[in-house]
């Protein structure tokens, strides 16, 4: 009585007895039912993450009609990379935080640069604010935007290529020189694609970034600003704005480099540093220049009376034919370089002015020299 863990014969009308065998049975049965259905739940997961990837490597991102008004060159990834050599380093001709620049030559023997952009964040909201500027822009001092390739993992724009290069490297390379007048001409075009940014748009767009790598040439020397990975858009009703981009060291303007405000004038300050760089091809960011003194200094101490000393031993010498003229000519330059780059925004000319008057200098040393 009260055993109720009592089993046997049923005759003794009690339960049946399990056999201990054929449970243990049952047990391993279940055991390896749940192994294997465990195995090929993973099995299954493996395969369809390998499936996945493979698909992910073999996606080629086609050439889309992105609905901007370029030309409708199709050109796909393919292309593309047969075009660069699949992006080798042979045909790199550039490279910066948002991305590298490659040479390419496509099919049809046409001659392109196409910018891959990194897929950082940084670097996709440059992508988008090319984008945005480039697709509406249109003058001859200013890069082509042929078309774009891009998905979601690449992203890239088809530019115009510029076989002479930037006027970073024509200043700085003992192999190049550029004489007065052509010095002359890419400023001049580096002025009139300012003054289209400022006021020729239907807003005003600020480059934020003008340097001499930033300024191209193509095989006739006509140079064309580039570069608009860090361009801010103002509104009709700006006149300046705050950002917490930064461009490059030596070329940026006070009030952007200490508080971050932008403005069309920004641009102009940066605009007077080349147009110092380039007469005297020193840099602004040159060793020789500490805290007392600046490319900017520099150049006003030598001015009216030593501008022999800070302009390019290439391209002025005692015993030139046109040496007054010359020098005439690099001293009206440099006070307009200096006006340029003056520390108060609301004492820098405007981007017109300046084209204006560097087209009234190149008259005058023309038909000073008699050509």
């Amino acid at each position: 009585m009260y055993n109720k863990e009592l089993c046997g014969n049923l005759r003794f009308h009690v339960p049946p007895c399990h056999s201990t065998h054929h449970s243990r049975i049952k047990i391993r049965v279940l055991i390896a039912l749940t192994f294997l259905g465990a195995s090929l739940i993973i099995t299954f997961v493996i395969i369809a993450f390998v499936l996945t990837n493979r698909q992910r490597k073999l996606h080629v991102p086609s050439m889309t009609d992105i609905g901007f008004p370029w030309d409708k060159l199709r050109i796909s990834y393919d292309e593309l990379s047969r075009a660069t050599s699949c992006f080798s380093q042979n045909n790199l001709i550039g490279s910066g935080s948002f991305g590298s620049v490659y040479k390419g030559t496509l099919d049809d023997g046409m001659l392109i640069a196409v910018k891959v952009f990194n897929q950082l964040e940084d670097a996709l909201e440059s992508f988008n604010v090319e984008i945005e500027v480039l697709k509406n822009l249109r003058h001859r001092n200013l890069t082509k935007v042929i078309t774009g390739c891009f998905a979601y993992d690449f992203k890239a724009l088809v530019l115009e290529y510029m076989p002479n290069g930037s006027l970073d490297q024509w200043l700085h390379s003992q192999r190049n020189f550029l004489d007065m007048v052509q010095r002359l001409n890419i400023m001049i075009d580096v002025a009139c694609g300012l003054d289209y940014l400022h006021n020729g748009y239907t807003m005003p767009v600020v480059h934020c970034d003008l340097k001499p790598a930033n300024v191209l040439l193509n095989e006739e020397m006509v140079a064309h600003v580039c570069d608009f990975s860090v361009t801010k858009l103002l509104t009709k009703e700006e006149s300046f704005k705050h950002t917490e981009t930064l461009a490059t060291l030596g070329y940026m303007a006070p009030e952007y480099g200490s508080t971050g405000m932008i403005s069309t004038q920004c641009d102009i300050y940066s605009f007077g540093i080349v147009l110092m760089e380039t007469f005297s091809t020193r840099r602004p960011t040159d060793e020789t220049f500490g805290e007392d003194m600046s490319l900017k200094s520099w150049i006003n101490d030598s001015l009216p009376h030593h501008v022999l000393q800070v302009v390019d031993p290439k391209l002025l010498r005692t015993i030139d034919k046109d040496f007054n003229a010359k020098l005439q000519c690099i001293s009206s330059i440099l006070e307009l370089a200096l006006h340029c780059a003056e520390e108060s925004p609301q004492k820098r000319l405007n981007a017109e002015d300046v084209g204006t008057r560097l087209n009234k200098i190149k008259l005058q040393f023309l038909s000073s020299v008699g050509t």
